[in-house]
């Protein structure tokens, strides 16, 4: 019986040094803090150009797991890292634009993601996590504080939170969803009627949500925390199925 053969499937030089240089991650070779060997090394080691070579690191830098430092000297060159945070939120973000994920989808994904991290921040938050908290919402209290700032505050408090919960995966996503929909959540608080009264609410419940977390009942932060983003984020989605085609 003849062979039947298949066209082979060709790829870019820049992706065979990272698929390189992604095995050498997986097999434990190379680790955060290790740094790359230089340009001019590490090029034809791999037997690629240098152009091709920066495309890889490039990409690589991208996706939060490369810091490249440029110059000369000890700390010049390619360094391992591990940056997931703004590197997944801004891939988020760049695909909730383009309409990859609704507003429902992101809004469903932080009830999932908050109600687990404070459920978990009350069994293993530490005094010291409890505290930094804290500090965000007094500063959010402050009279006259900027809607801008306040929503920096706003998001900072509820990363804080899902990173005190001991879990790190769900802080990076927590982060990253969070971060995705920020300049949606800063226009609506940007268009409150009465903003004064809007902070004074929005950090009633903060204040709330801390004093669950600090006295250990986490079932209770959960639910509340669900009420806390539904009740912005949801009017968000009810907006928006408002402009739809056919929305009500």
């Amino acid at each position: 019986m003849p062979v039947e053969w298949q066209p082979v499937r060709q790829s870019r030089t820049h992706e065979l040094v990272l698929q390189s240089i992604e095995q050498r991650v997986f097999a434990g070779e190379l680790r955060a803090g290790d740094r790359l060997p230089p340009e001019r090394e590490l090029a034809p080691v791999l037997g690629v150009s240098r152009s091709a070579l920066r495309e890889a690191l490039r990409v690589l830098e991208t996706i939060g797991v490369l810091v490249a430092q440029p110059g000369r000297g000890p700390d010049a060159g390619a360094r391992i890292v591990r940056h997931p945070d703004d590197a997944l939120g801004r891939l988020l973000r760049l695909h909730f634009a383009l309409g990859s994920y609704s507003l429902e989808d992101v809004l469903e994904a932080r009830v999932v993601l908050e109600r687990s991290s404070f459920e978990a921040a009350a069994r293993n938050a530490s005094l010291e996590d409890l505290d930094e908290a804290e500090a965000l919402v007094v500063r959010m209290a402050e009279p006259g504080v900027p809607v801008l700032e306040f929503n920096d505050l706003d998001t900072r408090f509820h990363v804080h939170i899902a990173r005190s919960s001991g879990n790190e995966l769900t802080s990076t996503l927590t982060s990253a969803v969070r971060e995705s929909v920020r300049p949606l959540i800063l226009r609506a608080l940007e268009a409150a009627e009465d903003w004064p009264a809007t902070a004074a609410a929005l950090n009633a419940e903060h204040t709330e949500l801390l004093r669950l977390v600090r006295a250990g009942e986490g079932v209770s932060a959960a639910d509340l925390v669900e009420k806390h983003i539904r009740s912005l984020h949801g009017t968000l989605v009810d907006e928006n199925s408002d402009r739809a085609p056919g929305g009500s």
